[in-house]
């Protein structure tokens, strides 16, 4: 067996696998969280917990302005991590083929140019958060070693990704054979390691944010805060 033979077989279902049931062993450990009623009668006109959790998680997607021109920068810069990371994931021919080969789902691909463009916005977006947490006081102070990990393990795909394409994405996906299997190897393990390491660092925040987010907007609410 060879390297991308052992990548596309037991180290993706391995990673599959931990992923997976990791992402849900954590989700089960929060809902299954004693949690303490609230006594306390709720302020005259306070919302309901659902409508107080929804507008919480809602309004936790842009700053305040009193937090300045530098929370703006750093959300936008997020903004343009996620999305282009979406693209690239769902919206390249050759990753709809793989996910189509997995789960038998397919969609239309989006030009390459699109791609491109995308990848290039999200390394970039990445440097710029790895730059403002190391040149910020306060983000050194709070940042801790998952932090570095779970960064280098997000930039490796992209990386790897890059080196990967010499051809448009129509004729790679029709191609009957691999030019270079090394570095694609090298690219699904990047990806591999991405989803073994999901469940366990701050790539789980993907899911967790909703659950912190709405418990604020709930308690918040209740007290007659407006968020």
């Amino acid at each position: 067996m060879d390297l991308l033979s052992f990548a596309r077989g037991p180290a993706l279902a391995v990673a599959l696998v931990v992923f997976v049931s990791g992402t849900l062993w954590r989700l089960f450990g929060v809902l299954r969280r004693p949690r303490l009623r609230d006594l306390s009668p709720p302020r005259e006109g306070a919302p309901s917990n659902l409508s107080g959790a929804l507008s919480a998680i809602v309004r936790g997607m842009w700053p305040r302005k009193e937090f300045g021109q530098t929370a703006m920068v750093t959300t936008f810069n997020g903004y343009v991590f996620h999305i282009g990371l979406a693209l690239v994931f769902f919206g390249y021919a050759p990753h709809i083929a793989f996910i189509h080969r997995i789960i038998g789902l397919s969609w239309p691909a989006l030009p390459d140019a699109v791609m491109y463009l995308a990848a290039g916005a999200t390394i970039v977006s990445l440097l710029l958060a790895l730059f403002y947490r190391l040149t910020s006081p306060v983000l050194r102070k709070i940042s801790n070693a998952d932090d570095m990990i779970t960064w280098i393990i997000t930039f490796l795909p992209l990386i790897t990704g890059m080196a990967v394409i010499s051809e448009s994405s129509a004729v790679t996906v029709v191609r009957d054979h691999v030019i270079y299997a090394g570095p694609l190897a090298v690219h699904l393990l990047s990806l591999e390691l991405l989803l073994v390491w999901f469940p366990f660092g701050k790539l789980m925040h993907a899911f967790l944010f909703a659950f912190s987010r709405g418990a604020t907007g709930v308690r918040f609410s209740h007290r007659g805060v407006k968020l």
